[in-house]
């Protein structure tokens, strides 16, 4: 074969198969059975071919793109690192790929990304919203018809899907557990007060202070920046009161990762000084030292279920908004000091 742009015509003669073939495995077609899908993908592999999808689609009138848009608030903490891989699983596997992109929290910057994902076509946006979006940010999808699944964060009136977690249910049952455990001078610590998660997760834990007898105290809800940095920062004010608490349930793991950096710098020991549960589950909370006690949400079982939403809308042809409540489950390890390898409790 010469060495000039390798072809379809080129693909089917090398595979032994039809041109029509070719191109049904190209578009990742059902018809095409998995030992000649393999044998093709083998050929195609071994001649360089590139698929130009851009050029195909232009050849297609009425073809979508087969990509997906993910774009998220805060690409630096790893619990959207795995929510990607789980978006990635699903949408990998109906022929899409994704493009993902952070905002850092800034609406201008959530505005360029995907008004550039739009021109690249994008068939679906699965979105964490930056901080201050509001429902009038999204209407330019809603108009134009573009599924929109949103994760984390919902928006009031935004007229699109949502899947979030049982903010609510998840520091409630960090507060019953601490609170079982003997504290009752238990902080809240992290987060940005001007979020719906922040709303959410401290009204858990101000009707679990209440219910547990310890009291909702005002002064023991510390935010920050949901972030370590947030996390050793928010710690130092908490151990400057006048009557520390001794124990934390902290907005998500990366505070608490950061909590437990501040209290070793102060020379108290997380776990047996000290108790402290996060909130994710974040890979790294089973294999920090202590591990950590924290409320698990499966962010890879969300970017899965997120894809699925999107999908299901991207293939009806026309986008019709769901809302869903991801179920949580306290999940017990060393830094809350209680004892190790105790089933999560779920809940509803």
């Amino acid at each position: 074969m010469g060495k000039g742009r390798v072809t379809v015509i080129d693909i089917a003669k090398a595979a032994g198969v039809s041109k029509s073939t070719v191109s049904l495995v190209l578009q990742a077609s059902p018809l095409v059975n998995e030992s000649t899908r393999t044998k093709v993908n083998a050929v195609m592999r071994e001649l360089g071919y590139v698929y130009n999808r851009g050029a195909a689609n232009l050849r297609q009138a009425n073809a979508r793109s087969k990509i997906i848009g993910i774009v998220v608030n805060d690409l630096t903490n790893s619990f959207f690192a795995e929510l990607a891989v789980g978006v990635d699983t699903v949408v990998q596997s109906a022929g899409f790929v994704q493009f993902l992109s952070n905002t850092s929290e800034s609406i201008d910057r959530q505005r360029e990304v995907i008004a550039s994902m739009r021109e690249h076509g994008v068939s679906g946006l699965i979105i964490s919203p930056a901080r201050g979006t509001e429902a009038v940010d999204l209407k330019p999808l809603v108009m134009a018809g573009i599924p929109v699944v949103l994760v984390v964060r919902n928006i009031p009136g935004a007229k699109v899907s949502s899947l979030v977690s049982d903010n609510h249910a998840g520091t409630f049952a960090a507060v019953e557990h601490l609170a079982a455990l003997g504290h009752s001078r238990i902080a809240f610590v992290g987060g940005f007060p001007d979020t719906a998660v922040f709303d959410e997760r401290l009204g858990g834990y101000r009707d679990a202070m209440s219910k547990t007898g310890t009291g909702f105290q005002e002064e023991l809800v510390v935010s920050s920046a949901p972030s370590r940095a947030g996390g050793v920062d928010a710690l130092a004010r908490a151990m400057a009161m006048p009557e520390p608490p001794t124990a934390a349930v902290c907005f998500n793991d990366a505070v608490a990762f950061g909590v437990c950096d501040g209290l070793r710098a102060r020379r108290i020991e997380p776990g047996k000084d000290f108790a402290v549960v996060g909130f994710d589950d974040v890979i790294e909370a089973k294999t920090t030292v202590p591990a950590l006690t924290t409320i698990s949400v499966d962010p890879q079982g969300i970017g899965q279920r997120a894809a699925q939403m999107l999908l299901k809308q991207i293939n009806a042809g026309k986008p019709e908004a769901e809302s869903a409540v991801s179920s949580v489950r306290l999940i017990v390890r060393e830094s809350c000091g209680a004892a190790m390898n105790k089933p999560g409790r779920r809940m509803a």
